[in-house]
């Protein structure tokens, strides 16, 4: 059976160039890897490395070979490294970052609970709707709502949410609930004055996404305004389910044209690429997407 030393011993017999540099280099005797060499060879059943008194070069199977089994090999050493560290108990600083609305009713639940687990961590929760650079702002792992851009992020899908259509019920005992998204030409909706599409709500048509173009008396540049107007009875409000969960159990608030509804969002959690993600970094990963509850949202 093949065994991983003969791995290493070839890999590092390619890329040092001689059996004697591969010896040094794993801290090996000469013969050892001679051994590793000659038994991988057996295996495989063809010459590996071409030697020579002074070199060792791979033949035109061996660099095919190598090139196949480099990122195989890479890949074991990291899942080893990442198993071993996740015996270490975590500690330091973890840095974290949420959008500002979903950190504090979401993700500090969590935080809470992590932090009764792992007391030698200190976690700093840092806020923001922009997309920070985890680098610039030494930050271990932020959670993003949204579809991703392009980047060399490592990320990891927690899950999606929707974006609802909704009414106080004075409002629409007044003006009567939409069934259509078409309806919305003859309902006060009230906008956002921020955002990429203004006057746009997005909706599910005939299995299409469609944008729809809706007006209405009042405008204002925050959602927090969208849901007190919206419950004061002034027009219906768009918005992402999660942020008006609470006004919907309320009774605040109701959902409707739910069979219309866009696709939902992606939620993730993302980190920088690394050789190994630190322990801290790995148990809260761990826990967030175990413990996050998306299903209502």
């Amino acid at each position: 059976m093949d065994r991983l030393e003969d791995y290493e011993a070839f890999l590092a017999i390619v890329e040092h160039g001689s059996l004697t540099t591969a010896a040094r280099h794993l801290n090996r005797s000469l013969q050892s890897v001679s051994r590793s060499l000659a038994t991988l060879e057996a295996s495989v059943g063809v010459e590996l490395v071409h030697r020579t008194t002074r070199r060792s070069k791979p033949s035109e199977a061996g660099m095919t070979f190598y090139q196949r089994i480099k990122p195989a090999i890479e890949e074991l050493e990291q899942a080893k490294l990442e198993a071993a560290n996740r015996r270490i108990q975590p500690s330091g600083i973890l840095r974290l970052g949420a959008p500002v609305l979903f950190g504090p009713e979401f993700l500090m639940p969590i935080v809470a609970r992590y932090m009764h687990r792992y007391p030698d961590v200190e976690v700093d929760l840092l806020l923001s709707d922009a997309f920070v650079d985890l680098a610039a702002e030494n930050i271990d792992l932020v959670v993003r709502i949204g579809e991703l851009p392009d980047s060399n992020l490592r990320a990891r899908r927690l899950g999606k949410l929707r974006r609802v259509v909704f009414g106080a019920p004075s409002y629409l005992d007044r003006h009567g609930r939409p069934r259509h998204p078409s309806d919305l030409a003859n309902h006060h909706c009230i906008l956002r004055t921020v955002g990429q599409r203004f006057g746009e709500w997005m909706f599910e048509i005939d299995g299409k996404p469609r944008a729809v173009k809706v007006t209405g008396p009042l405008r204002v540049d925050s959602m927090i305004s969208i849901y007190a107007a919206v419950s004061q009875g002034l027009g219906l409000g768009y918005s992402p389910l999660w942020q008006i969960r609470r006004l919907v159990d309320q009774g605040q608030v109701e959902i409707v044209l739910e069979s219309f509804e866009s696709v939902p969002v992606p939620i993730h959690a993302l980190w920088k690429e690394g050789r190994t993600m630190p322990a801290k970094v790995r148990a809260f990963l761990d826990m967030l997407a175990t413990e996050l509850d998306l299903r209502d949202l």
